[in-house]
């Protein structure tokens, strides 16, 4: 008898064994354990409970009588942790139990009351595989004491048997899952980034994420830089016309969540969700279920993808994986489309402006060979612009290979250097201009723009103010030495004569055409110097006495304004070696603009100290100061700095200054902050022992 019952246990294993190991799905797997259970153990209805490797439950079947039904993720949660299989799996052991209603480890449900089904039997048994607890097995029959000691053996058999089956069905179907996600991930990486247009980009983005998820609809929303709201920029699938430009802030909605903490989220039952308000429903479109995940770049949220409606009715397990994958994608290639759209744009823009300009502009490789040349240049030069094409940059004009450098080599620092050279035109004609030439990228090739810009103008301009220049001072030398002539016969007319309004004004007449000598001199001295003729009446004087000399000749300005005149020299200066006449005008000049630009009852100050083989003398005021801009500005011709209430003149006096000291072989500059007056330096050279006075 023993044998026979033996036999039999056998022959059930072994068919058991053969119906569960010819299926590797996991549903088709728990459905046969389930069948085996109930034909050869008995009872109305069971159910198995796959768990992961954690101990959560996964997934289940349950039957009654020979058919299945559905369950929610809930109800599996419920049974595990409160219910008859939550305590098998506690302890790993099986449960006997002859009466539930009489057994604490049974949740009672609805149908458990004495009025409908009442009392009942039941058993569960562990699935182990490999010492891992990877399920539950439980059988209920309608009848209390229905199971005993023997059914318990059996079902423990059975569920020893198939637990083997359960583990490689659960891990066929994990890997087949991430098979098909890391295949969707793919498939969408290959096809979002086969585009850098951003609307395309963003239409390929949602093709992919419907197709596969297999939803009714797809939307994607942007954050807006400018107000932090979330927009929806583009949506595919049924009513999708009625998602565009939705605007929704960052933290309300499920959307503003989903963006404001970047982790996606699902909602499997849209109606009993709370956190779905109004600010998440489409006009058209009835959501029963939804998905939403971040788009994210470089660790920033910069939008979110929302999926509604699945084809099947609920969202597969992988779904918000999958969504998170794509997001992931999509969040770099929409930025490189939102990049390459703004490198479009100021491309355009260049090229705008390049054609526009109202300078020539060329752009050359670094080899000087002309790529490209503007409307402009065609036109000033007489090129077309294929004939451009076949020339080189040193024909169109002369090339200052001092500033450049002979192979380009100035260039390649990105600064921009600049010239006066002369255009050569087609017709043989020439046309001043300041060149400027830069490294830029042009066409995505590494190039140089050359812009040429006409200043035939400024030319005409200077020889204009030349010639006046000229005439001024052959005009006005003849008269003006026949006034200072008289001036010195009414001088010794007047002399031991006391007559104080006389000589008051022979005062006034003689300083003035001394400072109109100084002009017509310092106006002379800058034709001479410009064209490059040296200083030859140079000698060796006490720097003391020039400034001795200097101070007295705008004594007479400074104590109309109240100004104080102070100097400071050492008493051990050496001499310099300079053209007297020259150096003193230069001083002059000087502390005449300290007294024009320093306030009444101001102070000026001359000082000086030897440094080596040169003396450095400085005029320091308290005027309004120069601007760092306009500090080398001020030593150009003709050049008079704007503002209010600043002294009109010229500005031919620090021209002078600076080609004088120049001439020396000084340096003359300035140091000064706005409202805080300026200092004047130049430096001269020392006499040297021995040197003809």
């Amino acid at each position: 008898m023993a044998n026979d019952r033996t036999r039999a246990l056998l022959e059930l294993l072994y068919r058991v064994s053969r119906e569960v190991a010819t299926a590797l799905d996991l549903r088709t797997v728990l459905q046969r354990v389930l069948y085996a259970a109930i034909d050869n153990v008995g009872g109305e209805r069971g159910s198995i409970v796959v768990l992961d490797d954690s101990g959560r439950p996964l997934d289940a079947t349950i039957v009654y009588g020979k058919r299945f039904h559905d369950h929610t993720t809930q109800q599996l949660r419920v049974t595990v942790e409160r219910g008859l299989a939550g305590w098998v799996v506690r302890h790993r052991k099986a449960a006997l139990v002859p009466d539930t209603s009489k057994d604490e480890r049974w949740l009672r449900r609805p149908d458990d009351s004495v009025e409908k089904s009442g009392a009942k039997s039941a058993i569960c048994v562990p699935l182990l595989a490999r010492e891992k607890m990877v399920g539950v097995l439980t059988l209920v029959h309608s009848l209390p004491n229905a199971f005993g000691p023997e059914h318990l053996e059996l079902m423990q058999a059975i569920a020893d048997q198939a637990g083997i089956a359960v583990l490689n069905a659960r891990l066929y179907t994990e890997s087949q899952r991430q098979a098909r996600v890391m295949t969707a991930l793919a498939e969408g990486a290959v096809t979002i980034n086969a585009s850098l247009q951003f609307e395309d980009v963003l239409q390929r983005i949602l093709n992919q994420t419907i197709q596969a998820l297999q939803v009714e609809t797809v939307a994607l929303a942007l954050v807006e830089h400018s107000s932090g709201d979330l927009v929806f920029r583009a949506a595919t699938g049924q009513n999708a016309g009625n998602i565009i430009d939705r605007r929704v802030p960052i933290g309300e909605g499920i959307v503003g969540k989903v963006a404001r903490e970047g982790r996606g989220m699902v909602i499997p039952v849209v109606r009993d969700e709370k956190r779905y308000t109004e600010t998440d429903r489409f006009g058209g479109i009835k959501a029963q279920a939804v998905a939403v995940a971040p788009i994210q770049a470089q660790g920033k949220v910069i939008g979110v993808l929302e999926a509604i409606n699945p084809a099947s009715g609920s969202f597969d397990p992988d779904a918000l994986l999958v969504m998170t994958g794509i997001g992931s994608l999509a969040g770099t290639t929409i930025q490189n489309a939102q990049l390459f759209e703004q490198l479009q744009v100021a491309h355009k823009r260049y090229r705008e402006l390049f054609e526009d300009s109202i300078d020539p502009i060329l752009i050359t490789d670094w080899e000087g060979r002309i790529l490209e040349a503007n409307r402009m240049a065609v036109s000033l030069s007489g090129y077309d612009d294929k004939k451009f094409r076949s020339m080189s940059i040193d024909q169109i004009h002369e090339v200052n290979w001092g500033k450049i450098g002979l192979e380009f080599e100035n260039l390649r620092t990105d600064e921009t250097c600049n010239y006066e050279s002369m255009l050569h035109r087609q017709d043989g004609k020439t046309v001043p201009v300041e060149v400027y030439v830069r490294r830029v990228q042009f066409e995505e090739t590494d190039s140089l723009q050359w812009t040429l810009h006409d200043i035939t103008e400024r030319k005409e301009l200077d020889t204009l103010r030349d010639d006046l220049t000229a005439m001024i001072y052959h005009d006005l030398r003849s008269p003006l030495a026949n006034v200072v002539s008289s001036l010195d016969v009414l001088s010794g007319m007047l002399a031991g004569k006391d007559n104080q309004a006389l000589e008051s004004l022979l005062t006034i007449a003689t300083n003035s055409t001394a400072r109109i000598q100084r002009l017509v001199s310092s106006l002379l001295d800058i034709n001479r110097l410009e064209s490059g003729q040296p200083i030859v009446a140079q000698q060796s004087v006490s720097p003391a006495a020039l400034v001795e000399d200097a101070l007295k000749a705008v004594s007479t300005a400074a104590e109309s304004r109240r100004q104080t005149l102070q100097s400071n020299l050492p008493a051990d200066l050496p001499n310099v070696w300079v053209d007297e006449d020259m150096i003193r005008r230069v001083l002059i000049n000087l502390l005449e603009n300290a007294t024009k630009f320093s306030p009444v009852d101001g102070k000026i100050g001359v000082g000086a100290k030897a440094d080596g083989d040169w003396v450095s003398l400085w005029v320091q005021d308290n005027g309004p100061g120069i601007s760092p801009e306009d500090q080398e500005r001020v030593f150009d011709k003709f050049t008079r700095l704007k503002g209010k209430n600043k002294p009109a003149g010229l500005g031919v006096g620090l021209a002078f200054c600076r080609l004088a000291v120049e001439g020396h072989g000084g340096r003359i500059w300035v140091e000064s902050q706005p409202e805080q007056g300026s200092r004047f330096c130049i430096t001269l050279p020392v006499a040297k022992p021995g040197s003809q006075e």
